[in-house]
């Protein structure tokens, strides 16, 4: 199994925009996959049968009756949800799909490592990522409101040439019943009046996880502001410890996490456990009311990073993950605004409060804070 474990350089020269939530940023893929001349490259974690999955299967098989060149990389474990109607349906298309670590169970822990990446590249010269995957949870729900809420980042420039290398490297180490070489890829240059200045950065295990040791340099050298939204908020000491001095030396440091909606309640549990010691220190902590935000973004000044990294321990150990950071101030300024709509729906939590909190609410904490860290010690 190939592994790529490496930073790519600053590109200039490239277009960002931000699209909020499936019924967004699902039509907006779609209509590149429907538009792509020469190849399409997808790459997901999470992939269920339904209507989402559908919508796609559908557009990749049309794409590949016309003659595209369509690849499809999918993690074993996150699609044990598609069931044997869409398998078939891929399987006689002209698509070439390949499963990620498939599931033996002879290989031990080995099978909680993970393809955890979510990127489409089309013709190379247009990318998606971000941290949703293909299924119903993003775009429908009983009330006709996605029940998850998330966000794609769509690219145009040079930083889809590293994207697409991403993709070629783990796509050469994956098992296939059939080969399939990808077209020669040509180098791609800045475009005239795309002033953007981007990286890809990449993750997989605690030596490698450039994303987080970029993340790390970035909240020491903040002056202004330290914001970080995740699903799953089980922070390490050393990220703990960087937002804490943020915080102390005045930067307007904050978490924005889950509230009564999640998929994953114990893990919730068992981030709460850290609050009351960043409260202590000013680190301000929000909880998001309407619905369960899957969102991983962080933003430092004039920074973001946004992809599929949960910046978790789990994350840290087993997950092949990868983020594309941005310095660009009109997206900067947008992705402001739209952080700005999410905490002004949240709850901020006050220390006072948080401490007067149940006994039996700490137990459960200090329970399954304590399981957490044996399963993050799992080898």
């Amino acid at each position: 199994m190939a592994l790529l474990s490496t930073s790519f350089p600053w590109r200039a020269g490239n277009q960002f925009q931000l699209h909020v939530d499936g019924e967004i940023f699902y039509p907006k893929m779609l209509h590149a996959i429907q538009n792509a001349q020469r190849t399409i490259c997808l790459e997901m974690y999470l992939c269920n049968s339904g209507k989402v999955f559908s919508e796609f299967r559908d557009a990749l098989i049309a794409a590949a009756q016309r003659g595209v060149s369509v690849q499809l990389s999918l993690d074993d474990f996150g699609s044990l949800q598609l069931n044997n109607h869409d398998r078939v349906q891929l399987a006689n298309a002209d698509i070439a799909v390949r499963f990620y670590n498939p599931i033996r169970w002879r290989r031990g822990f080995r099978n909680l490592l993970r393809n955890h990446r979510k990127a489409l590249i089309v013709d190379d010269c247009i990318a998606f990522t971000g941290g949703a995957g293909l299924t119903d949870e993003f775009r429908y729900d009983s009330d006709r409101e996605p029940a998850w809420h998330d966000v794609m980042l769509e690219m145009h420039g040079p930083v889809v040439t590293d994207w697409q290398y991403l993709f070629e490297k783990t796509w050469d180490g994956l098992p296939t019943q059939r080969r399939h070489s990808l077209p020669i890829q040509q180098p791609i240059s800045a475009a005239d009046g795309l002033q953007g200045s981007g990286r890809v950065v990449t993750a997989f295990g605690p030596q490698a996880h450039h994303v987080l040791q970029s993340l790390y340099r970035r909240i020491k050298a903040a002056d202004r502001r330290v914001w970080v939204v995740t699903p799953y908020f089980v922070p390490s000491w050393q990220l703990r410890h960087r937002l804490i001095k943020a915080a102390r030396r005045g930067v307007d440091t904050r978490i924005l996490v889950p509230g009564i909606h999640t998929d994953h309640p114990s893990i919730q549990q068992a981030s709460r456990r850290y609050y009351a010691n960043l409260l202590k220190h000013g680190v301000r902590i929000f909880e998001y009311r309407p619905r369960f935000i899957h969102m991983k973004i962080a933003l430092c000044d004039d920074w973001v990073t946004i992809g599929s990294t949960n910046f978790d321990r789990w994350s840290v150990r087993w997950n092949l993950d990868a983020n594309q950071e941005v310095a660009d101030i009109n997206f900067v300024t947008q992705m402001v605004g739209k952080l700005d709509l999410d905490f002004s729906q949240s709850i901020e939590l006050q220390q006072h409060d948080w401490l007067r909190r149940p006994w039996h609410q700490r137990c459960t904490e200090w329970v399954t804070g304590l399981l957490e860290r044996l399963s993050g010690r799992l080898k």
